[in-house]
């Protein structure tokens, strides 16, 4: 891999991870539209450490604050009702379906499921179910002539079922094209939750499962010869300060905005790969990197 391939890919892995638009996708899409090598799930769970270190930074009030009462929960009984305590609980059970499914799946992951066919397919589903559940959300929101608006869940009513099924949208994202964001948010809003709190459980919910994926891969990367250091750090560093930008004017975006500008332009993405595959321009299997 080259520094400007590893700058580009660096800038998409940070510019689409908070998305719904699937991160995993646009950096399978970007080596095949340039002719480069795939640069396959290792690269992508390195670099996706740089995003999660933006996470962390961006939300450390809330995350010192959850893991502080979750620390002080193990030891105390009253500390066990404290929402930020539970909070730590929530994201731990929520966390469960992606771990098993990662390790179950993970030949899969790193082979059938780049196909592109399926990557195109993902975009489109997803898409047009992210598109379902946005405007569900605008309808309580806004209500309507002859009904009120509804409304919808905070964070402080999540409880272990929503957690587990949060989790289970969470590991849908294992397939490129579904997207983490999209399907976690979606999900978030089809249970009736706000788009700023189905958001903010969302990035709390990615940091462990992508850590402990990153280092995963990131413990067998060492072990390999096949790794092209220099520009896998320089992507990881690039998709931290990109992803820490794209989070800031995310947050602000939901508040107000639709998701639909996202859910056409994933639609027509899809098409559009479909498109190029049948006609022989794009091969749906990834060209194996040499490092």
């Amino acid at each position: 891999m080259s520094w400007f391939e590893s700058l580009v890919l660096g800038l998409v892995q940070g510019l689409t991870e908070f998305l719904p638009v699937s991160s995993s996708a646009h950096l399978r899409l970007t080596a095949a539209f340039s002719g480069w090598h795939d640069p396959g799930a290792a690269f992508t769970a390195i670099t996706q450490i740089g995003t999660e270190a933006a996470v962390l930074i961006y939300f450390r009030k809330d995350i010192g604050r959850i893991l502080s009462a979750w620390t002080r929960s193990l030891a105390s009984k009253e500390m066990r009702g404290d929402p930020d305590a539970r909070m730590g609980w929530l994201v731990i059970i929520g966390s469960i379906p992606i771990g098993v499914l990662g390790l179950t799946l993970k030949d899969q992951i790193e082979g059938p499921f780049r196909d592109l066919r399926v990557t195109a397919t993902m975009l489109i589903v997803v898409g047009v179910i992210i598109g379902i559940a946005d405007r569900l959300a605008a309808r309580d929101e806004k209500g309507g002539r002859h009904r009120a608006p509804k409304q919808r869940k905070e964070l402080d009513s999540l409880g272990v079922r929503d957690g587990l099924i949060y989790g289970l949208c969470q590991a849908m994202a294992l397939v490129p094209g579904v997207s983490r964001s999209g399907a976690t948010i979606s999900g978030g809003l089809f249970m009736g939750y706000r788009r700023e709190a189905a958001a903010r459980y969302s990035f709390l919910l990615a940091v462990p499962a992508v850590l402990a994926s990153g280092l995963f891969e990131l413990k067998d990367a060492m072990e390999s010869d096949h790794v092209s250091w220099g520009p896998t750090l320089f992507a990881t560093v690039i998709a931290f300060g990109s992803g820490y930008a794209v989070i800031a004017w995310f947050m602000k975006f939901i508040s107000t905005k639709s998701f639909m500008p996202f859910v056409w332009y994933r639609v027509a993405l899809g098409i559009v790969i479909i498109a190029l595959v049948a006609a022989g321009v794009l091969s749906p299997h990834a060209a194996e990197s040499s490092g």
